[in-house]
């Protein structure tokens, strides 16, 4: 268990900020919420994992997967401080602030939590979300999820982050890198996608029925039916 001295909260009128100590704080802290990646497991729309698996997770009847792409993983993590400096200077519109290992703790809904790459202030004082994405591009169906929008789970990831912050928008950064075989040059891309989060209001409430229904369905430990993929 985490020791809730070890967290340092800064509460606001809408959520509570808490500076874990350590990355492992940090990751029991996530455990006891729902988070922005299982954001799109809880409407079905995660890859990687189903909406009954995420229940199993929160009640304490399975152990979270490990992941299989660790070294993806670690490059990502890697590569996210230099994304963000990247985007300091070519964007300098934009104040960017970050803070490790810190958790925003939803103040209306305590059980939804945000851990940001980043949080920016316009020229205009607006207050939004940086998210920052790393991704290997293997194929063209993989490559038309990017084209013009974002895959599905990281959408329903801003989505999330939105309603715990109530800010006003989100800009998410991504590098593809696009790796078709050993007959073909890798290329590399960054592209910037910006939402405003009056324009995403009928997702947004969609999303937090659902997540409510969720954490009911977790609290009262009553399965969920699976959602499945749709075809």
């Amino acid at each position: 268990m985490t020791d809730s001295k070890a967290a340092k909260p800064d509460t606001g009128e809408r959520f509570t900020r808490k500076v874990l100590p350590s990355r492992d704080h940090w990751l029991e802290e996530r455990r006891k919420g729902i988070g922005g990646s299982d954001a799109a497991a809880i409407l079905g729309l995660s890859p990687w994992k189903s909406n009954t698996q995420l229940w199993e997770e929160k009640t304490g009847l399975r152990e979270p997967d490990q992941p299989s792409n660790l070294e993806a993983i670690e490059y990502g993590n890697r590569a996210e401080g230099s994304l963000r400096q990247l985007f300091k200077l070519d964007f300098p519109e934009f104040k960017v602030r970050y803070r490790n290992h810190q958790i925003l703790q939803s103040n209306i809904a305590p059980w939804m939590q945000a851990s940001l790459d980043g949080e920016l202030t316009d020229r205009d004082g607006r207050q939004g979300i940086l998210e920052i994405k790393t991704t290997r591009i293997a194929s063209s169906m993989q490559s038309e999820s990017w084209a013009g929008q974002v895959p599905q789970t990281y959408y329903c990831q801003l989505l999330h982050y939105l309603l715990v912050t109530g800010y006003d928008f989100a800009v998410l950064v991504a590098q593809l890198k696009y790796d078709y075989g050993a007959n073909r040059p890798m290329k590399k891309t960054t592209r910037h996608y910006h939402f405003e989060a009056k324009d995403l209001e009928a997702d947004m409430r969609h999303l937090l029925a659902a997540e409510v229904r969720f954490w009911q369905q977790v609290e009262s430990r009553t399965r969920p039916a699976q959602i499945l993929p749709s075809i």
